[in-house]
């Protein structure tokens, strides 16, 4: 039986104007399987098939100063225990609310279609293969000491490109990784975020389409699944194994430059920094431009130490970039992989 409301959409999720004479449209959010909660920016408001009565001025454009209109944009996540949660960029915009008179009534949005449904992923089936990762035991001494064992950094390069991979959707691009052997690749969640699925480009010119399993609602970080077998994979490093000052290496697709480039710095500093995000950051000079997020970087030793996130863009600041540590990729992936051990 479809989960019907009257209130929370237009209680919490919906914040807009009154006009009695607005007509009624219906939304609905569909599963298979059913019975999954949803949720509609960060609210709970039931679970699938979902049903709620809206203005009809939430779908259409308006030339009028007149009806009810959508004020911020909705998105709704839907999950189910023993499935990957997905998670629907419910509306388009902003657009500009301009009477025919001209006079401007502010930004709102327009729900894309009136019935959403997703198709929920068996967790068995999509999360498979095994996580390399380096994290210290408990009392065990942190960061490497011993450096000559470690390979040249051309070799480094050598070993973990084929693991990187390019991204492509519908207006956006970037970078990401194999984390397992069997297709599951970790990116950052703003490229993953609105998009049905992605174009993988492997470094060898082969290409895949990759499924979105899994957006974080808190970190930045996304994960993805193509079929296959036997991909190359890179090692995960905790951040308490991070030094400031060792070198790293940033590998991605930064647009407009060749694909697959590497750049070189070194760690600046390593914590929080809340203007970045949740999560602990790594902060780097490792040159990043757009196309090189989602992408590793990586330490001297081959591991992957963070994911390249974002960087610092005012006047007169140069060199200042972050990546959102392996140690918060860590902790999404064990949600799926319980062997990695707790946090």
């Amino acid at each position: 039986m479809a989960s019907r409301s009257q209130s929370p959409l237009l209680g919490i999720a919906l914040l807009c104007l009154y006009v009695p004479s607005s007509r009624a449209d219906t939304l609905k959010i569909t599963s298979s399987p059913p019975g999954a909660s949803v949720e509609i920016n960060g609210i709970s408001v039931g679970t699938t098939p979902y049903e709620e009565d809206v203005p009809g001025g939430y779908f259409h454009k308006t030339r009028t100063a007149l009806g009810r209109r959508l004020q911020h944009p909705m998105t709704a996540r839907i999950s189910l225990s023993g499935y990957t949660t997905r998670e629907l960029q419910m509306t388009e915009g902003p657009m500009n609310w301009v009477s025919l008179k001209g006079h401007n009534h502010g930004e709102y949005w327009l729900l894309k279609v009136n019935r959403f449904h997703v198709d929920l992923d068996p967790i068995s089936k999509m999360f498979i293969g095994t996580i390399s990762a380096d994290i210290p035991k408990p009392g065990e001494a942190q960061g490497r000491v011993d450096l000559s064992a470690e390979p040249s950094l051309e070799d480094v390069i050598e070993r973990a490109k084929p693991a990187v991979v390019r991204l492509k959707g519908l207006a956006k691009s970037g970078s990401g990784f194999f984390v397992t052997e069997k297709g599951v690749i970790a990116t950052n969640a703003h490229l993953a975020r609105g998009e049905n699925s992605l174009l993988v480009l492997l470094a060898s010119g082969q290409q895949l389409t990759a499924k979105i399993v899994h957006i974080d609602p808190d970190r930045d970080i996304a994960l993805l699944k193509v079929e296959g077998d036997d991909f190359p994979c890179l090692t995960l490093a905790a951040t308490s194994n991070v030094r400031p000052g060792e070198t790293v290496l940033a590998v991605g697709n930064p647009g407009g430059g060749m694909p697959f480039t590497v750049t070189k710095g070194i760690v600046s500093a390593v914590g929080k920094f809340s203007a970045a995000g949740p999560g602990l950051w790594i902060q780097t000079d490792a040159s990043l431009n757009p196309g090189n997020s989602g992408g590793p970087l990586l330490n001297s030793a081959g591991e992957v130490i963070g994911i390249n996130t974002l960087k610092l863009e005012r006047r007169s600041v140069s060199g200042i970039n972050f990546a959102l540590s392996a140690t918060d990729l860590l902790a999404v992936l064990r949600k799926f992989y319980p062997a990695l051990g707790p946090e």
